[in-house]
């Protein structure tokens, strides 16, 4: 048997999370490897983080391997070279005159970055296309009145799109996640944005008792990788979804909880902890992550009336492909 293509698609652009603000502090430098790309993220003694192209445009040393920020720039640990969060040089320390083409325009490649939700995004474009929309703020990560947010994080074979497509295929709720029935839900989209809202029950142990207790899921999708999802069951749960590329079959992905604050060691923090450790465990993500790694993308998928809207989820996501031919076979249903 000829071996099988996987994924027949690129890496989508869009804003994808590749660090939390709080993991950055002032004179912090972090290599990165994202979207097929060695990186070099900062963040600069006034406060700014930056993004960019790891090796230094003068001999090609490698900036996140012993850069060190001064000022509002990071410094190239071979010759001193200095280069702004925007990509411009701002100091050759050895230099008698500046070279033209540093005073015109940026010598680096510089990924434009927003701090949103406690979260540091970046907009990647295999064209280097300047960002097409905005990232969402989700003001509930930062704000002290709720809990402090809970992280999970996986690496595993797979892309965004096979993770998003998650949200729009309700059969497999009740198959890999064991909700009691297959969830009703319904899905609109408005040009980059997707919201949808799955409704259900689910069996769950009560007071020593075995209970049904509805529940539902609320989705906002901002493009190819920002996701944020409303959970109500037992609890009320904030998540933001933050699947980002390494490689175009390579997959790192986030979870981060908030919820309103809780009493300490109340039964209510109780609850909110087993509902997170529910979500994210067998019956949750990590019941998906195996079939994930393993399965492939069809094109062409034989699809049935219970499947929910997966081809027009499709017809959604490949607008965040760059490459037009690459769309045209990515929205059909075999025959």
């Amino acid at each position: 048997m000829p071996q099988v293509e996987r994924f027949p698609m690129s890496i989508p652009f869009g804003w994808y999370g590749v660090s939390y603000s709080s993991e950055l502090e002032i004179g912090d430098v972090r290599d990165l490897h994202y979207f097929g790309r060695d990186l070099v993220l900062f963040r600069n003694e006034e406060g700014e983080a930056g993004l960019l192209d790891a090796y230094c445009p003068h001999l090609g040393a490698h900036l996140g391997k012993g850069g060190k920020v001064e000022g509002d720039s990071i410094r190239c640990p071979f010759h001193a070279w200095q280069f702004r969060p925007d990509g411009y040089c701002s100091k050759i320390p050895y230099a008698k005159a500046f070279p033209p083409r540093a005073k015109r325009e940026p010598l680096t490649q510089a990924y434009p970055v927003v701090e949103s939700s406690g979260v540091i995004w970046t907009w990647y474009h295999p064209d280097n296309v300047e960002p097409l929309f905005e990232v969402i703020d989700y003001p509930e990560f930062t704000d002290p009145a709720w809990a402090k947010p809970t992280r999970r994080e996986w690496r595993f074979a797979s892309n965004p799109q096979e993770i998003a497509e998650n949200g729009v295929d309700v059969a497999h709720f009740a198959y890999v996640h064991a909700m009691d029935a297959v969830p009703e839900g319904e899905t609109s989209y408005d040009g980059v944005k997707r919201r949808s809202i799955a409704r259900g029950h689910r069996t769950v142990p009560v007071d020593g008792e075995m209970k049904q207790m509805p529940y539902s899921v609320e989705t906002v999708q901002n493009g190819a990788g920002q996701k944020y999802t409303k959970l109500k069951g037992l609890v009320d749960l904030s998540l933001l979804v933050i699947a980002t590329p390494i490689e175009g079959d390579d997959v790192e992905l986030r979870f981060c909880f908030t919820h309103p604050a809780v009493e300490s060691g109340s039964m209510q923090e109780m609850a909110v902890k087993m509902a997170i450790e529910h979500t994210c465990g067998q019956q949750g993500v990590e019941g998906d992550i195996p079939i994930w790694e393993s399965k492939i993308h069809l094109a062409q998928p034989y699809l049935c009336d219970g499947d929910g809207p997966i081809l027009r989820f499709r017809k959604y996501f490949e607008q965040f492909y760059a490459a037009t031919a690459e769309k045209s076979a990515l929205v059909e249903a075999a025959e």
